[in-house]
């Protein structure tokens, strides 16, 4: 029989932006109103019956005019993006919804902004709660609707409220987003609604219940049909040791029935699968009585989707997180499995960096980031940084060093592997935030490249014009040593001295008042010793000389053109021509 199920919804936002308190005050007040349904707290996931959905919200129901015929909503308790990225299946997650949750007075912050990221590469429509209103100055709190609240705020603090959401509304527009306040959009398949709540004490989260259910409702209802009796689809939200219990798996059941004797099929961390049955399913007693340790879990017989449970079977210790789980009845759910597994990673011929995570999700979720960042990835994978992974970006380095960089997300290392990257000197780049990852690569690769730009203006020559000044022909030869005034551009010891096209001789010393100095640079008088010039026949007085740049040099000092000023830019260019024109005269002869 077809049936509408409940949405999955998952908060995301920066740490301590508010997300454990806005799904407390959720199930706080869910409990409260036993008698309009209750709540139901399942692994991973918080339901709310849609019944404790209208009472939550039954001031403001008739004001945004949403009839409400969802069964309910399902939050994932998980706090991260953890969460999201491995609740997935083929062609992105099932997470139906998303709450991207800002504290007010921070704004965007880096798990905010990788939160966008991911939800954007998923196609995941969300909302925005804006946490913490009650720490606008002047702000009267109170656990009720914010359209109630707005009536009982003076101008003052409404347009400080105003003035820090439109703060917010220009940070999401440079990522891309069209956002309003909630009671303001227009069009909700255009602009994405913020609804300004206290996760503290209630304020604003009817309206948070109220549309994740009418939006869902009214945009979603083709995502939410399914068939109640088909066999399971879910996903490996996390692997857990359960005292009592051993391995265990929380799975996120998003299509179908998973009943006990069921023989399911999931990944496994070696690459192959897993195929066993259900000995239990399990889920947390009734918030208000999960005090009690010895009766901690409650035994049911099968689940339907939406829901989250906790699956007791033999065989988990190696369970993927993030892996598909079906159940089996066709016989094509293990390659199903297995395929959808390896469709995640990449393993190719191509120049590019090489991805470790922890998770299937988590590995997906990198890999969709740095396709959008434009950074080639030759391999993905999970499971710990190993000395194989550390010699194939060696051998990448040798092509491209800028790709030849390994990226670990939660992952360890491999005996030996830590040791043989500092031997290799491969660069691994490693962190809990994918956003961060991204952010540190492009700080090493900008520092690399300015050290090299660095080393490379060290052995490159300069361009130079001196010309030698009246009655300072102070050593004939051997070397030659003459007073000049530095034209144009820097001298430096080592360069090789043209007059007329013709090199001349080598400067091996640069003096200034008796001392020795490394350059001479525009606007300076130094003497120099010139080794093979001879003064009054090579070098007269009144003479022009330039640097003698080789021409492969060019095409090098072009790169460095922006540290060199108008003046230096265009000597390179009567330097190139002097040479040019001596090379062709040579040819023509």
């Amino acid at each position: 029989m077809n049936m509408i199920r409940q949405p999955i919804i998952v908060v995301m936002g920066h740490v301590d932006s508010g997300k454990t308190k806005f799904l407390d005050r959720i199930r706080g007040t869910s409990i409260q109103e036993k008698e309009a349904g209750g709540i139901t707290q399942h692994i991973g996931a918080t339901e709310v019956p849609i019944e404790a959905v209208k009472k939550m919200a039954s001031t403001i129901l008739e004001k945004y005019r949403f009839s409400l015929t969802l069964p309910g909503l399902l939050f994932i308790d998980t706090p991260g993006h953890e969460a999201f990225t491995n609740l997935r299946r083929r062609g992105g997650s099932i997470a139906d919804l998303a709450v991207l949750m800002v504290d007010i007075q921070k704004g965007l912050q880096p798990q905010t902004i990788e939160a966008l990221e991911i939800l954007r590469s998923y196609h995941t429509p969300f909302l925005v709660t804006l946490n913490k209103i009650d720490s606008v100055h002047g702000w009267q709190t109170a656990p009720r609707s914010f359209t109630e609240s707005m009536a009982q705020q003076d101008n003052d603090s409404l347009n400080q409220l105003d003035t820090k959401l439109y703060e917010l509304v220009g940070q999401l527009a440079t990522h891309g987003f069209t956002t309003e306040r909630f009671d303001r959009v227009q069009d909700f398949t255009r602009e994405i609604a913020i609804i300004p709540i206290s996760a503290k004490n209630g304020e604003g989260i009817p309206e948070v219940l109220l549309f994740l259910a009418g939006l869902s409702q009214k945009f979603l209802e083709k995502n939410l049909s399914m068939e109640e009796t088909a066999p399971g689809k879910g996903t490996v939200l996390e692997v857990k040791e359960e005292t009592g219990f051993g391995k265990t798996v929380d799975v996120i059941l998003y299509d179908g029935t998973l009943k006990v004797g069921d023989e399911i099929v999931l990944a496994s961390l070696d690459g192959g699968s897993i195929k066993t049955k259900v000995r239990a399913l399990l889920e947390p007693r009734p918030l208000d009585e999960i005090t009690s340790p010895s009766k901690r879990f409650l035994q049911v017989t099968s689940v339907h989707a939406a829901s989250g449970v906790k699956v007791m079977a033999p065989g988990l210790e190696h369970a993927l997180a993030g892996s598909p789980l079906r159940v089996v009845s066709g016989g094509s759910e293990e390659k199903e499995v297995l395929e959808e597994v390896e469709r995640v990673k990449i393993h190719s011929d191509r120049i590019g960096v090489i991805l470790k995570a922890d998770t299937l999700g988590s590995l997906e979720a990198m890999i969709k980031l740095f396709e959008q960042a434009k950074i080639p990835v030759k391999k993905a994978d999970i499971g710990q940084i190993t000395r194989r992974d550390i010699m194939e970006c060696e051998a990448v380095a040798h092509e491209d060093r800028y790709k030849g960089v390994l990226f670990g997300f939660n992952s360890h290392y491999a005996a030996g592997a830590q040791e043989e990257a500092e031997k290799k000197g491969v660069p691994i780049i490693s962190g809990n935030v994918i956003y961060h990852l991204l952010e540190e690569y492009q700080k090493w690769a900008a520092q690399e490249k300015e050290k090299e730009k660095k080393e490379l203006l060290e052995q490159t020559v300069y361009p130079a014009r001196v010309s030698v000044l009246p009655g300072c022909i102070f050593r004939k030869s051997k070397p030659a040593v003459v007073g000049v005034h530095v034209q144009v551009g820097r001298l430096r010891p080592g360069i090789q001295l043209m007059k007329k096209g013709n090199v001349i001789g080598t400067l091996r010393q640069i003096q200034r008042q008796n001392e020795t100095v490394p350059e001479a640079v525009s606007g300076e008088q130094v003497a120099i010793s010139v080794e093979k010039a001879e003064a009054g026949k090579d070098i007269l007085e009144g003479d022009e000389l330039f640097s003698y740049i080789p021409l492969r040099q060019f095409a090098r000092l072009q790169e460095a053109r922006n540290t060199f000023n108008s003046a230096e830019q265009e000597l390179l260019e009567e330097i190139k021509n002097i040479e040019l024109t001596k090379m062709t005269m040579e040819e023509t002869a």
